[in-house]
């Protein structure tokens, strides 16, 4: 990798958290993990667009006190993990590839598989696909591929999803998104969050720095440019879903509607829906004790 930035944190946990962070090898791939707890039944925390493992952070202490071992990577082109190049590197098949390479990496007895956003979408399509056995899947703020395929032919949505077409242009998004030190990347997340105080600038900061390495910018767009290529193969199959799966919704999502949850039990036998209220897209960061209550109250039961 050219980018001599690769190997330093994007995220420096506090010393009495229990987390660390280092870098795990899996596949052809270098990931940046932040790792807690310890055992053979391991929570994969998979984040979103533009975000970072440091997203799970009121996540994981729950979960290791559940008696998981969490794994947070930073996806493929982000913070410190390896950015591969070229839109292809970040088809949907090579980013599932990456989550079952992180698994056969952890030797874990047992797969809880929780994301959110675009980790969501690659999660979504991993419990699909069946490409590891899981034993619960929980997915914040992405709707399942099928009900989402059904929203998109309404207008709402489709607007709302104006930014994926802008990401389609060459050079241009790149360069809207690192003004002004990552300006934009700032806020999208205030902007969207319904309790601003929850991304005071020091939380903000954490994304822009990591959004501003080189090459990352590009990196995080190309997964909407492969998404575009190959729309098709999002929405193949029955699209049924097997895995005991959470859904956790914040309702003020400007980017995805709240009918892209309509419909969602048809694909998955056994399913748990919990909306939020008053609650933005960031949802398990903006509302992290919510959360946690709904997640300790799902895992124990």
């Amino acid at each position: 990798m050219a980018d001599s930035s690769i190997a330093i944190p994007s995220w420096t946990p506090p010393a009495d958290s229990g987390i660390a962070i280092r870098w795990q090898q899996a596949g052809d791939l270098s990931f940046e993990l932040a790792e807690a707890g310890s055992g053979d039944r391991l929570a994969l925390c998979l984040h979103g667009f533009p975000e970072l493992h440091y997203s799970w952070r009121f996540q994981i202490p729950l979960l290791v006190e559940r008696g998981w071992r969490v794994w947070a990577p930073n996806l493929r082109g982000y913070g410190g993990t390896d950015r591969p190049e070229g839109v292809d590197a970040y088809h949907i098949d090579r980013l599932l590839g990456d989550v079952a390479a992180l698994i056969d990496a952890s030797g874990a007895r047992e797969v809880l598989l929780i994301a959110h956003d675009w980790g969501a979408i690659i999660a979504w399509q991993f419990a699909i696909r069946k490409i590891r056995p899981l034993v619960g899947l929980v997915i914040m703020n992405v709707p399942h591929p099928m009900p989402f395929k059904r929203e998109l032919r309404k207008w709402a949505q489709l607007r709302a999803s104006w930014y994926v077409f802008f990401f389609q242009l060459p050079g241009l998004p790149e360069w809207a998104f690192g003004r002004n030190r990552a300006r934009i990347i700032r806020r999208a997340f205030v902007g969207m969050a319904v309790d601003k105080s929850r991304f005071p600038k020091e939380v903000t900061d954490i994304y822009a720095d990591a959004a501003m390495r080189p090459g990352a910018l590009t990196a995080m767009i190309n997964y909407y440019r492969a998404a575009f290529r190959s729309v098709s193969g999002m929405t193949a199959g029955t699209g049924k879903v097997d895995v005991p799966t959470l859904m956790i919704w914040g309702e003020e999502d400007t980017a995805l509607t709240i009918g892209c949850v309509d419909g969602t039990e048809d694909y998955v036998s056994d399913f748990r829906l919990e909306r939020l209220p008053g609650v933005s897209h960031w949802v398990q960061q903006e509302a992290p004790e919510k959360v946690n209550a709904i997640l300790a109250d799902w895992l124990d039961r």
